[in-house]
């Protein structure tokens, strides 16, 4: 699995980044009963926080991306906990979440950005289900955070 999706990642010109430290008090990842749940994850871009809130200062198109990015600092945490990508089983849920105003209701294609980097990175097991919702504020001020659970063998 782990060569398939750097395959992938060169394909599509992208690297996984160092996956980030906990900000507070938590820990990235935890595996309980066959799965990992990784903690919400920020977008980091050639590593500087990708802010601002979509419909005011920030388009679709740079959200899109940021969530790509959070997608990218996912597999990162993944890796980093599991020490490879080979007990990935399947990609069950990502949580999405868009630092949106009020009057910006597209927050489904934001998720659209994570959405298909998983499935691109990880095949038909990367399909998920997922939630898509807005908020007023993130931490740090990011446009997206992403968390999600995944299954893996033991």
């Amino acid at each position: 699995m782990t060569d398939r999706i750097d395959t992938k990642l060169a394909e599509l010109g992208l690297t996984l980044p160092a996956a980030a430290a906990p900000v507070a008090a938590y820990v990235p990842t935890v595996e309980a009963g066959g799965m990992l749940y990784v903690s919400g994850q920020l977008p980091f871009d050639d590593g500087v926080l990708m802010t601002g809130r979509v419909g005011e200062d920030r388009d679709l198109g740079f959200a899109r991306k940021a969530a790509e990015r959070c997608a990218l600092m996912l597999v990162a945490q993944i890796k980093q906990a599991l020490g490879g990508l080979e007990r990935v089983e399947r990609v069950v849920k990502l949580g999405v979440f868009v630092n949106s105003a009020g009057s910006f209701t597209d927050q489904a294609k934001v998720a659209n950005g994570a959405s298909e980097l998983i499935v691109a990175l990880f095949g038909e097991p990367g399909r998920h289900a997922r939630s898509a919702v807005g908020v007023p504020v993130l931490p740090l001020g990011a446009v997206v955070e992403i968390d999600a659970i995944i299954q893996i063998a033991s």
